[in-house]
């Protein structure tokens, strides 16, 4: 019987820890931006072409 109660204090004990880490990763803006993630493979970005005009030598 002891075990059970030993195994009960500690989930109780490791969902307030994983609660605390929740709450802290939302007060610190972890989940902001939930719009840009989704939609970031849409958005064009090219790729530029390196510069080589500079690397030349005359």
């Amino acid at each position: 019987m002891s075990i059970i109660l030993f195994l009960a204090i500690a989930a109780i004990l490791v969902a307030g820890g994983f609660l605390g880490a929740f709450i802290w990763a939302t007060k610190d803006g972890q989940y902001d931006d939930t719009y840009t993630p989704s939609v970031r493979m849409l958005f064009d970005n090219p790729v530029k072409a390196p510069d080589t005009a500079s690397t030349k030598d005359e």
